[in-house]
């Protein structure tokens, strides 16, 4: 509901007169921005309710790069599975002159997420894998970044 007050005055209007309407106008400002205040916080606590995703970016190497998808392919992606690591997609991205490995999970909440996260690093069979992978080629990656992300409301 969308309106525009108007405040019409006397021209001859008593102080005390116009310092009652101006609290008047003073106290219905503040009722429309505190229930403004309680539905935005009602929408924020609903997105709580809401999956989190995470983005994950990879600085890969172009001259070993190969060796990093199989091992992600064939060891990280099936490890992780058994940490309930939920992969929506993955892709190799390029530009500025690297490359990057880009993928994105959908976790049930923040606490989850590191807790699984926490859970993968520990695993002895990945760190096992890890240690055989740079005796063989090297480092596959190099920087890593890592982005949470939560639907808009709007979003489809």
């Amino acid at each position: 509901m969308t309106g525009t007050v108007y405040l019409y005055l006397k021209q001859n209007e008593s102080p005390m007169n116009i310092l009652k309407y101006k609290l008047i106008a003073l106290a219905a400002l503040f009722f429309l921005f505190s229930h403004l205040s309680i539905i935005m916080t009602s929408q924020a606590q609903e997105n709580t309710d809401m999956p989190i995703y995470q983005m994950r970016i990879y600085e890969i190497f172009d001259h070993n790069k190969q060796a990093f998808h199989d091992r992600f392919r064939d060891h990280a992606h099936r490890i992780m599975k058994r940490y309930d690591f939920n992969i929506i997609s993955m892709w190799e991205a390029s530009g500025q002159g690297q490359t990057e490995f880009v993928y994105i999970l959908e976790w049930p909440d923040e606490k989850i997420m590191n807790t699984q996260w926490e859970k993968f690093m520990a695993d002895k069979e990945w760190d096992e894998i890890k240690k055989q992978s740079l005796e063989e080629v090297g480092a596959t990656v190099g920087a890593i970044e890592s982005r949470i992300m939560r639907k808009t409301a709007y979003s489809p």
